[in-house]
């Protein structure tokens, strides 16, 4: 008796005790129905995607929240933001409105959905991840929140189901209506301002402090056109639990050797996206040669511009520096050919026999006309990104690569950013501010901007900026094509006119 009593399971903990019935069950993968382009990314995904959907929605995700904590950055208002971001969500991220009639709706919000979530798992690694994930992420519900169709908008808040705010009353509107158009007064009419939300005044301190709601009781009455206020808080504060929620199951996923390298990468790669991120051709139609290099050498970033002018003082650069200047050199177009001329001619110290023993071998790797089979069929290797430079093989003492940003103390850098032609103490101001925030690539994109503003300016005035060339720059090579193409935008304007008729 004592035995059976002792070998019986109590059938209220049966499920608990088996736990093969639920981990081996068939499961209910399904495409979910999104009825909004807003997402409050309650529930995960469930349908199946492939790895290389993994990976490129993902990606595309993260230009766009790279981009958008690059306008935080620049202090742009939340208008310019918007408008500065419209193309850049178009290409990558697009979601149309119910009211657009697009066929693409479900594809375009599932690929939302996904890399959401895809983003989670790969920031919520450390605070410092999870906190900015959070906040670029609020930045891109805000502007599609404000953007919303006001049907599709109203549609989207009803179904939260949120329970600490409540519609005021009719009686209520009465009691206070004084009160309560005191708050509109002076604004434009909004169909909003009709509805009144009652919230806990602790829920929306940031529109307590400016008055743009009226207290009672320790209920703040806040008008419809504040409603977005309300809605992104939320959004914020179920981010913040999710991620501390994910962090905390991130361990289980170590086992998969599919994902961990991915997410990984692009958890990394948060710093500034990586060169695998620029799928566009960074080439020009300008003519690389060994003796153009000097002349092309005004539209090099300054990580390539004190490559080369050490090169030029020194007639040398050692392992890191040839490597990381050879390889942009390459990805502006200059051949092999031209690339052993080139390096010959500025190693004018050594014999011929010295450079062909220590160095042509090196040049020839990096074309993959030399080394093993796979460096020859990929054509050698790809040019550095700024994400690649900041990161890997910091410089030592007597070597020029790196990023001078990164790497050089502020007087240094004064010295070189100002032999590229920048003189103006704003903006030697922001390039200091830059550096101390670690804001690395944001000081190099100031530079840029000084030093094109004005073909910049003629650029947007004729409409010729693609998406590509409103983004962040990242990526050496991005810089070198931008800055030609501006400085030589009457031909390139004239060939695609050309091309066109």
């Amino acid at each position: 008796m004592l035995r059976q009593d002792y070998n019986r399971i109590d059938p209220k903990r049966r499920n608990v005790v088996d736990h093969r019935k639920k981990q081996f069950a068939t499961a209910q993968f399904k495409d979910a129905d999104y009825s909004s382009r807003l997402n409050f990314y309650s529930e995960p995904p469930t349908a199946d995607i492939t790895l290389e959907q993994f990976e490129q929605w993902a990606i595309d995700r993260l230009r766009v929240l790279a981009e958008l904590e690059a306008c935080s950055f620049r202090n742009k208002t939340p208008a310019e933001a918007a408008t500065h971001m419209k193309p850049i969500l178009d290409k990558y991220l697009p979601m149309d409105s119910n009211s657009s009639g697009s066929s693409k709706l479900q594809a375009q919000r599932r690929k939302d959905h996904y890399s959401h979530f895809i983003l989670r798992l790969a920031f919520a690694q450390t605070e410092d991840l999870r906190r900015r994930f959070t906040r670029v992420e609020t930045m891109l519900f805000r502007m599609r929140f404000n953007a919303d169709d006001l049907a599709d908008r109203t549609h989207f808040v009803s179904g939260l189901d949120l329970d600490w705010w409540e519609p005021v009353t009719e009686q209520e509107k009465s009691d206070f209506a004084a009160e309560l158009n005191a708050m509109t007064s002076g604004r434009k009419a909004s169909p909003e301002d009709k509805n009144w939300f009652k919230v806990d005044w602790m829920r929306v301190p940031e529109l307590v402090e400016p008055r743009r709601v009226f207290l009672r009781g320790g209920k703040a009455f806040v008008p419809g056109r504040e409603q977005a206020t309300m809605v992104v808080a939320e959004f914020t504060t179920r981010l913040e639990k999710a991620l501390d929620m994910t962090s905390k199951a991130l361990p289980r996923l170590d086992e998969d050797d599919r994902l961990t390298p991915i997410l990984n990468h692009l958890s990394k790669n948060f710093i500034t996206p990586d060169s695998s991120y620029m799928s566009e051709s960074t080439t020009t139609n300008a003519s690389v040669t060994a003796g153009s290099i000097d002349s092309l050498s005004q539209h090099f970033p300054a990580c390539m511009s004190h490559l080369h002018r050490s090169l030029r003082r020194d007639a040398h650069l050692k392992h890191y520096g040839r490597l990381q200047y050879s390889l942009f050199l390459k990805g502006i177009g200059l051949n092999l050919e031209e690339a052993l001329m080139f390096w010959r001619g500025a190693f004018h110290k050594v014999t011929d026999d010295q450079f062909n023993k220590e160095y042509r071998y090196n040049v020839r790797h990096v074309y993959g006309d030399v080394g093993g089979d796979s460096n020859r069929r990929g054509g050698g290797y790809s040019p550095y990104s700024c994400q690649k430079i900041l990161t890997e093989h910091p410089p030592g003492p007597g070597e020029a690569h790196g990023c001078p940003y990164r790497h050089f103390n502020m007087e240094n850098l004064s010295v070189l950013v100002q032999a590229m032609g920048v003189n103006d103490r704003a903006v030697m101001q922001g390039i200091k501010e830059d550096k101390e925030s670690q804001k690395y690539h944001m000081a190099c994109n100031r530079v840029f901007e000084h030093l094109n503003k004005a073909e910049i300016k003629r650029a947007k005035d004729e409409g010729v900026l693609t998406a590509n060339q409103l983004e962040t720059i990242v990526h050496p090579n991005e810089y070198f094509k931008r800055s030609y193409l501006l400085k030589n935008l009457s031909q390139e304007t004239a060939d695609v006119k050309m091309e066109a008729s």
